[in-house]
């Protein structure tokens, strides 16, 4: 997978698990696309561990796979962000 390539799939899946996420994730939307990218990694990693990483036709379990580890990554560093960031800028 070439970097341009990870850049955008790992920019549509951190949007689609911001949106997935409830409430308001308070990350920029550099860091969204890293957390889909690292998503994008661990999701790969465990479709390939479970051996649906290469499958004929569309590979829907390991893009849900993906989805899933961009969803995880999302929920557990928006609070990591705003922790090194200077606290939570929560707003009712």
């Amino acid at each position: 997978m070439s970097w341009l390539w990870a850049i955008i799939v790992g920019l549509v899946l951190g949007v689609l698990a911001r949106a997935i996420l409830p409430g308001r994730q308070n990350i920029p939307l550099w860091l969204t696309a890293i957390f889909g990218i690292i998503g994008s990694v661990i999701g790969n990693a465990v479709a390939s561990g479970i051996g649906v990483g290469d499958t004929a036709g569309i590979d829907w379990i390991r893009h849900l796979l993906q989805l899933a580890g961009a969803v995880l990554i999302v929920a557990l560093g928006t609070p990591l962000y705003a922790k090194v960031r200077g606290g939570s800028r929560r707003t009712a």
